[in-house]
Parts: structure tokens; sequence; C-alpha cells
């Protein structure tokens, strides 16, 4: 992953607006917007000429700006696009963060940049941007089936759905991983983050995945 050309100025949370959609796999971006923003005492605003709520933090050349696009999943390219025409950014300003089925939950990959992987929201994103660079943080869901006949018929009431109460202890672990990798990236850039963020197991995941694995076998003496 190469040195960040430019510092992170334009943070974007990919999801469906409303109610109907609050909590669910395809809304993780958008949750993890909410979870920095209350953490950092801010609040979102509706932007009709950014098709999007945001909310800032800090002032001046830190000053980092959180965009929740409105324009439902398929249509968020164009509420990126005028983020970033709005405050005269360039996609090298920006991290998107999307949810991801190719990862499990508890699992996070941070990229500079990349196709759309089947993904709508990066799809129109690549599409009003007019290219693949700009970084993005996927974040890990988990597939509905390992036969490809299935997952498809089941994804989009996957994504569409809500995580399990079991999955809670691990989505939380994720959520403030991502945040501390945002903080990373503000420090020290794209490539000591992606060290970090790429090597991540949640650690509630990591137990389960231990406690999966058969038992060696004792040895016969």
């Amino acid at each position: 992953m190469a040195t960040d050309p430019a510092p992170l100025q334009l943070l974007v949370g990919l999801g469906n607006p409303g109610d109907k959609y609050a909590g669910t796999r395809h809304n993780v971006g958008f949750m993890a917007l909410e979870r920095l923003a209350a953490r950092e005492g801010a609040s979102f605003r509706s932007q009709p000429k950014l098709h999007g709520l945001l909310a800032e933090l800090g002032h001046g050349p830190s000053r980092l700006r959180l965009l929740m696009p409105q324009t439902y999943m398929n249509e968020s390219g164009r509420s990126i696009r005028a983020a970033l025409d709005w405050f005269d950014l360039q996609p090298e300003h920006l991290l998107v963060l999307v949810d991801d089925m190719d990862l499990p939950l508890g699992r996070l990959r941070l990229r500079a940049t990349g196709g759309a992987g089947g993904h709508n929201g990066l799809r129109s994103t690549i599409s009003h941007l007019g290219g693949q660079a700009f970084p993005r943080l996927r974040i890990g869901i988990g597939a509905p089936a390992l036969n490809p006949v299935e997952r498809k018929q089941r994804t989009v009431g996957h994504v569409l759905g809500r995580f399990a109460p079991a999955d809670q202890p691990i989505l939380t672990e994720v959520l403030d991983e991502v945040l501390a990798g945002i903080a990373l990236i503000q420090r020290a850039g794209l490539e000591r983050a992606g060290n970090r963020l790429n090597g991540f197991v949640a650690p509630t995941a990591a137990k389960l995945i231990d406690a999966a694995k058969p038992a060696a076998a004792t040895p016969v003496s």
C-alpha cells in the first residue's frame, strides 16, 4: 500500500437511510460513523446539497467530515461526488467504510484502491468518481452460505438483516477497532494503519474459532 498522498478529510459510511434499515449488516458503515460522532459529541445534520447527513470533528486543517449518504446504497456515489466537489477535495482525501460479505465478521481490510467486489455502493462510487483510486475500509459481515447458489439466493436477506444477539460482542470490538484505525490513519497514514487493521481479528471471534477447532488427539503410550 502506497504512502498517503493526502490527509484524511472526508469519512463516508455506506448504508441505507431510514429506521427500516437501521442496525442492518448493510449499514455497518453508518454504525461506525454514528459511534465516532457519539464519542466525540458531534451531531449529524441534513445537508440536501450533499444528499446526506454531515457531522464535523475538529477545526482547521485537522477537520474531519463524516458523511452518511441518504441516497440509498445504489446511489451512494452521487452523495460522495457532491461532497468532494463542495469541499474541494480529491478522492485521496476520502475513506469509505463499507460492509463486505467476503470477510467474516470480526475481520477488516484496508485498501488504497480496488474494484467494487459486487458491492453496489462501491460500484456507484467508482462510477461517480470516475475510477477506483480511493481508500476504503471493508468491514466483514460474513456470508449467508458457502455454496455459491445458496449464497446468491440469501444475499439480500442477509445484508438487509440485523446482526444476531450473539454477534453483538464481536460487532462492538470491530467498531472500536475501526475507530482506532481511523485515528491511526490520521496520525500515520494508510500503510501503517493497514499493517494493524489487516491483521486484526476481533478477540471474541478468535475465541469462537479456537473453540470450533477439533481437539488434538492424545498420543497413545
